[in-house]
C-alpha cells in the first residue's frame, strides 16, 4: 500500500474529502480572537463560536457556517499562512511542511484521538452562545495559540 495521501499530496491537489478529513476536530480555529487595535496583536479567548458544538468540537451547522458566521474561517490552500492557526492544525502543519502528530484521527485511525490527547478545546471552551460579547476580553487566555 502506498503512502498516505497527506505525504504525497500537496494541499492544493486535494480532492474535497480528503480536505476535510484534516481537521482532527480539536476546535481550536474556532475560538474567539481579540486584536489590540494599537498594537495589532491578536489575543485568543477561551470562548468558542456559538455554532461550535462544544462536546463533539465540530461546526454544528457546518454547510451554512459562513451564512451564519461571516467572520468564520475559510481555510484555502492559498491562505493558510495568512490565518491564526494553532501550531498543530494539520492544514498549517503540511503547509509548513511538516508531518501530522501521532494522535491526528488519520494517523490514529480513532476519531477521539484528538480529545484523548488533550489537543482539542473540548474540556476548558465556552461557547460565545453563553458568554456576552462585551464580555470576551475577560476570557483571553493566550497572545498565541493555547497549548492543550
Amino acid at each position: 500500500m502506498g503512502a498516505p495521501f497527506w505525504k504525497t499530496k500537496t494541499l492544493d491537489k486535494l480532492s474535497k474529502r480528503e480536505w476535510e478529513s484534516l481537521c482532527d476536530g480539536c476546535g481550536k480555529c474556532c475560538l474567539h480572537k481579540l486584536e489590540d487595535e494599537d498594537t495589532g496583536r491578536v489575543h485568543l479567548t477561551m470562548v468558542a463560536c456559538r455554532l461550535l458544538d462544544t462536546d463533539q468540537c465540530r461546526c454544528s451547522d457546518y454547510p451554512r457556517r459562513h451564512r451564519q458566521v461571516p467572520e468564520c474561517v475559510r481555510m484555502r490552500p492559498d491562505n493558510i499562512a495568512s490565518l491564526v492557526l494553532p501550531s498543530s492544525c494539520a492544514y498549517r502543519l503540511l503547509a509548513e511542511g511538516h508531518d501530522l502528530p501521532s494522535w491526528h484521527p488519520l494517523v490514529s485511525g480513532r476519531a477521539d484521538s484528538v480529545h484523548t490527547a488533550n489537543a482539542s478545546v473540548r474540556r476548558w471552551v465556552v461557547s460565545a452562545r453563553d458568554v456576552p460579547e462585551e464580555d470576551f476580553e475577560d476570557y483571553v487566555i493566550a497572545s498565541e495559540e493555547p497549548d492543550s
